[in-house]
């Protein structure tokens, strides 16, 4: 979260960082701590007792990911990811595009946004059906994510899902005009000299000669310059319901830990927090053997239950959310029963917090 802070470029009540200056600092921080000793090779076997972590994240090397599998027993998963276009920032046509943020308290017109009206959003959701898309070679065990949808996957609910997901005007207006947008294009600041703009929402697999032509469909985007098109990869998770103890070990390898986005999480703090766990899980192992996990009543350790207890035949990423949370006796409406749960979590993480810290001190 430092670097983070220290790396974030605007996106209204978003924390959004650049990730090359991000990933400068936390490759810093690592090799500036002491207690770290970095070998720079390819790690492909798997040691047979020495308390181990893998952390190699969704792009682990087919190497290694061949001799977890044949040491868990089952097949991998994995779900496919896109990733959205970003464009130069001074190909962008601000006399048609509009700065502002779609909630007044949340921003200072941190994003520029490209209108529609009805007659240009269907023209270009006509031209996004009938583009050709890269289709995944291999849909054994494939995994589908709600926030990885591709915008062209989406449109297969039906014509105005756009206008009321990425693309909806809520909230925004158009100077020039005075008045709502039919839909609107946002682009959101990605990186801190403000020369890039990342197109919010737009995860596609459309081929990139597709990607050039049709999203130069949107207004003020006539002429735009492309500095990463949009693409799809492969995101590697194991079954954590069948293979992973509420410790994170491997239930047939209790030496070996997983952490991060592999053990099928979704997002940066959810990745972050299970190598939190793991590593907090492994020293404590080699310390005094029994692990006792976050409550449930936790964000922590709702996730943690939730892909260590969920059903292994249908077992999805996931990303924290209320609904993960145990419910909890109260009356009052979903914000204060919200809030009621949030309390209870800062509580009950507190108290597990403690005790963590009094295990290390303890001689």
């Amino acid at each position: 979260m430092e670097s983070a802070d220290k790396t974030r470029v605007p996106a209204g009540g978003s924390l959004a960082v650049d990730r090359e200056r991000f990933s400068e600092l936390v490759t810093r921080s690592i090799e500036m701590n002491t207690n770290i000793k970095i070998i720079r090779e390819e790690v492909v076997e798997l040691p047979d007792k020495e308390p181990t972590i893998i952390a190699t994240g969704p792009l682990t090397s087919e190497g290694l990911i061949k001799n977890l599998v044949k040491l868990i027993g089952e097949k991998r998963l994995y779900f496919y990811d896109a990733i959205a276009p970003i464009v130069k920032a001074d190909s962008i046509d601000m006399n048609i595009a509009f700065k502002a943020s779609r909630y007044e308290d949340k921003g200072d017109g941190d994003y520029i946004n490209c209108p529609m009206n009805k007659e240009q959003y269907y023209n270009f959701i006509k031209a996004i059906e009938e583009a050709e898309k890269i289709e995944p070679r291999d849909f054994e065990d494939v995994v589908s994510f709600e926030r990885c949808k591709p915008i062209e996957d989406l449109i297969k609910r039906g014509p105005l899902t756009l206008a009321f997901g990425p693309m909806k005007p809520k909230g925004l207006i158009d100077p020039k005009t005075g008045n709502e947008p039919f839909a609107v294009v946002q682009l959101r600041q990605d990186n801190i000299r403000g020369d890039l703009y990342n197109m919010v929402g737009f995860q596609t697999r459309l081929k990139w000669p597709e990607q050039e032509r049709i999203f130069r469909m949107i207004p003020g985007l006539e002429k735009v310059e492309f500095y990463r098109y949009g693409s799809l990869h492969r995101n590697t998770f194991i079954n954590a319901p069948a293979l992973l103890n509420e410790t994170l070990q491997l239930k047939n390898a209790p030496h070996i830990f997983i952490a991060g986005q592999l053990t099928g999480v979704e997002g940066y703090l959810e990745s972050t927090a299970m190598g939190l766990l793991s590593g907090i899980f492994t020293s404590i192992w080699m310390k005094r053997g029994k692990i006792i996990p976050p409550p449930k009543t936790t964000a922590i350790g709702s996730l943690l239950y939730y892909i260590t207890h969920a059903d292994p035949k249908n077992f999805q990423p996931m990303s924290i959310n209320f609904g993960l949370f145990p419910p909890i006796n109260m009356k009052g409406n979903k914000k204060e029963r919200r809030k009621a749960i949030a309390k209870r979590a800062l509580t009950d993480i507190k108290k597990w917090y403690e005790m963590i810290l009094k295990i290390f001190s303890e001689d």
